[in-house]
């Protein structure tokens, strides 16, 4: 190949332009991914953490699919904490604070280190397209244009641009261009796009400001610790060794909400300056005083945003007033009384794709080749951002060497949860990974992630052999385990039968059977989770095997809805949009009812005419 013809262009430095690019490049595809900035891959331009209730177990499946982003937190966290430790293991995840320019460093040093992929710095402006036979809608990628007139080629494109397209920024009334704070937006990739049929809609987002640890007065706060025992991220890493620091608890005052109420009409999220949607989970602290009057103080925390330097992120505490509101509203915070702000707050709106508009590769409807993953599928945070670009990066290479694509399903994974509910159910605010959106949760634990979806990664090339032979370690430790408990009695039944009790801890059964010492960690705690989860888990499985029968009902790609005149008008018009590949997915998109799908069926039998 000369030198810009490539297999896969990945277009974007983000979490989800990382792990696209090093997933395609795993799967042998000759991969180039070009940003504005090399020295801003896997910038966290937000919160520097990564992980939480549902988040932290999409980073665990990108880990088990051989991504990155675990490994990564592993080498640069600075504090770990197993949320929602005192409930049960589905409902647990695990967060880490982050060293954000460690993360970066860290990121950008592993992706030099993968054959088959390139690193360039280069502004990608336009997509080239060309018309799929005598077709005036379909097209098909063949390639990229940068701001510089150069012309990389490729049939098939990723594109994670994140906030990029079009993005403005708001500080009070002042507004400026930009992908976020002094970067500039990527216009005229947002123009390509609809040029070339794909639709965008806007969104918003905001962050907070960032004090100087010196000018906090922390004798007025709360200490936040992490975990005396930090639990990895990675299958593949037993210990965390990075250095741990503590994060601070605070809160608003009254005062401070007096404040905000007094000049809510000057906020550009009240003032009509900003018109899009934002995150319901993450509102700014504008809303939160609107929206909970009844409140007199809110939480926040204050997160080191790395060991060598003094800048604390306000987890909380993201706005849009200007600058100098934000100086007035900081100081009446707890503690921060004579605080310094180190950079401002700003919220942020941007294009994004309504994601409908993509099939379950994550490739769109509209131009064959071209795969859009991340922010601009309509999600929020890094975790979300990375599972979306490894799924899409792995399915471009895969149809570069003529594959079948790699599919995930809402019983097989956090990923595969996001990425029905994106598609089917669309959205109408930036989508946030909950453990509560999957139905399957018992089975979906961050702690089994490696058992559910590395035999999958093995199978088709994500996994490398030290990671399929670790968990082929895992198995046989948790079979003779579960052999043991199930083959040794006492008067009152097995021992698996002792640890399936509620108050059972394996530190009881460790008592009872010395033996048990030996097993590793994540072992130990597989085995104790499924047993005591046994009866359930079974009842989830006989769901999701009535399930998969609607599953092989496959619906023919390119059916004529429109002609379905016994199907309800509604009906029609979103199979149209969607174009369900089964019965199961049509079922789940939002509106359709039993009857539409009893109809759908006795069309695919024949039994209805049109």
């Amino acid at each position: 190949m000369s030198r810009n013809e490539y297999d896969v262009i990945v277009v974007g430095g983000g979490h989800a332009g990382i792990e696209a690019a090093a997933a395609a490049a795993r799967l042998g595809a000759n991969t180039v991914l070009l940003t504005n900035n090399l020295d801003t891959i896997g910038l966290m331009s937000c919160n520097p953490a990564v992980g939480g209730i549902g988040k932290g177990h999409i980073v665990r499946e990108i880990d088990a699919l051989g991504g990155l982003m675990g490994r990564l937190i592993d080498k640069t966290g600075i504090q770990f904490r197993m949320l929602n430790n005192s409930k049960g293991a589905a409902m647990q995840g695990p967060r880490a604070q982050a060293d954000k320019s460690a993360y970066r460093r860290a990121a950008k040093g592993e992706l030099e280190s993968i054959p088959n992929l390139r690193l360039r710095q280069d502004n990608v402006t336009e997509l080239v397209t060309e018309n799929v036979g005598n077709s005036t809608t379909q097209k098909r990628i063949i390639g990229v244009r940068s701001s510089y007139g150069t012309l990389y080629s490729a049939s098939r494109v990723v594109l994670c641009c994140g906030t990029f397209l079009r993005g403005v920024l708001h500080c009070g009334t002042t507004t400026v261009g930009g992908g976020r704070g002094a970067e500039s937006p990527s216009d005229a990739l947002a123009e390509s796009l609809r040029e070339n049929g794909i639709t965008l809609q806007r969104f918003k987002t905001g962050t907070p400001p960032r004090i100087h640890a010196r000018s906090v007065d922390y004798a007025q706060l709360d200490e936040h610790l992490g975990d005396d025992e930090p639990v990895p991220f990675s299958f593949m890493n037993d210990t965390v060794n990075s250095p741990q620091v503590k994060c601070w608890i605070t809160w608003t005052t009254p005062e401070l909400h007096e404040l905000i109420r007094e000049h809510l009409p000057e906020a550009p999220t009240f003032s009509g300056q900003i018109r899009s949607t934002g995150p319901r989970y993450c509102p700014s602290i504008e809303t939160k005083i609107d929206r909970f009057s009844d409140k007199d103080r809110h939480q926040l925390f204050l997160e080191p945003e790395g060991l060598y330097t003094d800048e604390i992120y306000v987890n909380g505490f993201s706005t849009s007033f200007g600058r100098e509101m934000q100086e007035r509203m900081v100081r009446m915070i707890i503690g921060l009384q004579n605080v310094e702000i180190m950079r401002y707050a700003y919220a942020i709106e941007y294009d994004y794709a309504p994601p409908e508009q993509v099939r379950m590769t994550l490739e769109t409807k509209q131009i064959d080749g071209l795969y859009l993953a991340g922010q601009l599928n309509g999600t929020t945070g890094y975790e979300e951002a990375g599972g979306l670009g490894l799924v899409a990066g792995a399915n471009a290479a895969l149809a570069v060497a003529g594959r079948e694509p790699f599919l995930l399903q809402r019983d097989q994974a956090y990923i595969g949860v996001m990425l029905d509910d994106l598609m089917t159910r669309g959205i109408d605010e930036p989508y946030r990974m909950f453990t509560s959106r999957a139905e399957y949760r018992l089975l979906l634990r961050h702690d089994n992630a490696d058992r559910r979806l590395t035999p999958m990664a093995n199978e088709i090339g994500l996994a490398d052999a030290e990671r399929f032979g670790r968990l082929r370690k895992k198995q046989e430790a948790i079979y003779d385990a579960e052999r043991l408990l199930n083959t040794t009695h006492d008067e009152n039944g097995s021992m698996m039968k002792f640890l399936a009790r509620p108050e059972t801890k394996w530190e009881d059964m460790v008592e009872r059977l010395p033996v048990l010492a030996n097993v590793e960690r994540y072992a130990a705690q597989s085995v104790t989770t499924d047993a005591k989860y046994r009866g359930y888990i079974t009842r989830q499985e006989t769901q999701i095997e009535h399930r998969r029968k609607l599953t092989e009902r496959k619906i023919p790609a390119g059916i004529d809805y429109s002609s379905m005149r016994h199907l309800r008008h509604e009906a029609r018009e979103k199979f149209a949009k969607i174009q369900p590949a089964d019965i199961a997915q049509a079922s789940r998109i939002s509106g359709i009812t039993p009857a539409d799908i009893a109809v759908m069926i006795m069309y695919l039998k024949g039994e209805v005419g049109e």
